[in-house]
């Protein structure tokens, strides 16, 4: 009891920074690698910070460091990075509940400031603290944009002041990239998908020649994934295609 009370007395910045804490230390490393990689895809140390803050996405800027290393037209980054960003007209749009009657203003910095991470922890206080508040869900994300932005900057120096060898960074990142799909895949439909996508991907970009190629078949294997499983849920709802993989410890994860 006396300890609850304590944490009540703390002021809101302190209960906040508390709060987004495990999500700030666990963007060091990432951040770090993802700094070294902008500053050799090109990036100077205040350029590294503008990008942090203004896309502050780690999937989106490492993809954006990658593409520029091979050279990848300009027009193909925007696109890959819209279609990467579009989730977050989703994720928002769940959020809007909780912060109805706030100004303009402050839905604007809401919105920039939103990322994957901590919009997880926003959900879960929303739904669980009837105390938590839409301007401790903005200080949350202003302190991770705040550590993620630190570490980006942490890395650029690191880039240029030691020489590194980019196949280790370009490894970290294809290692980053793996581990984001083998999270997705909860399902035969997911699998699928992926291996569809896949060879599509290097069907295009054969014929192609270009990163264009990557964004034609990330659109046609969404299109072929979604009019599937809206195909199955519909006709075939017991399908094992829909049915959940199961986790090391044995119990089913959610689709």
């Amino acid at each position: 009891m006396s300890k609850r009370m304590l944490n009540d007395n703390y002021p809101m910045w302190l209960k906040d920074l508390r709060v987004s804490m495990p999500l700030n230390l666990s963007y060091i490393p990432i951040g770090t690698a993802c700094g070294i990689l902008l500053h050799a895809a090109g990036f100077n140390h205040l350029l590294t910070i503008l990008v942090s803050i203004l896309v502050f996405s780690g999937g989106a800027q490492f993809l954006i460091a990658s593409m520029l290393l091979i050279s990848s037209p300009f027009y193909s980054v925007i696109l890959m990075l819209f279609f990467l960003e579009l989730r977050y007209a989703l994720l928002g749009s769940s959020l809007s509940k909780y912060l109805q009657g706030q100004s303009d203003r402050f839905t604007f910095f809401f919105a920039v400031s939103l990322n994957d991470e901590n919009y997880a922890i926003n959900y879960l206080k929303f739904s669980t603290d009837k105390k938590w508040t839409p301007k401790d869900a903005l200080n949350v994300e202003h302190y991770s944009v705040l550590f993620w932005t630190i570490s980006n900057l942490i890395g650029s120096f690191i880039g240029s002041a030691l020489k590194i060898d980019l196949s280790l960074v370009n490894f970290a990142l294809t290692a980053l990239f793996l581990y984001m799909i083998m999270m997705q895949l909860k399902s035969m439909m997911k699998l699928l998908i992926c291996v569809i996508s896949i060879g599509l991907s290097i069907v295009f970009m054969v014929l192609m020649k270009s990163t264009l190629g990557l964004i034609i078949s990330t659109v046609i294997s969404s299109l072929i994934g979604f009019a599937l499983e809206n195909y199955l849920r519909n006709r075939h709802p017991k399908s094992n295609a829909l049915k959940t993989f199961k986790n090391p410890a044995g119990t089913p994860k959610e689709n």
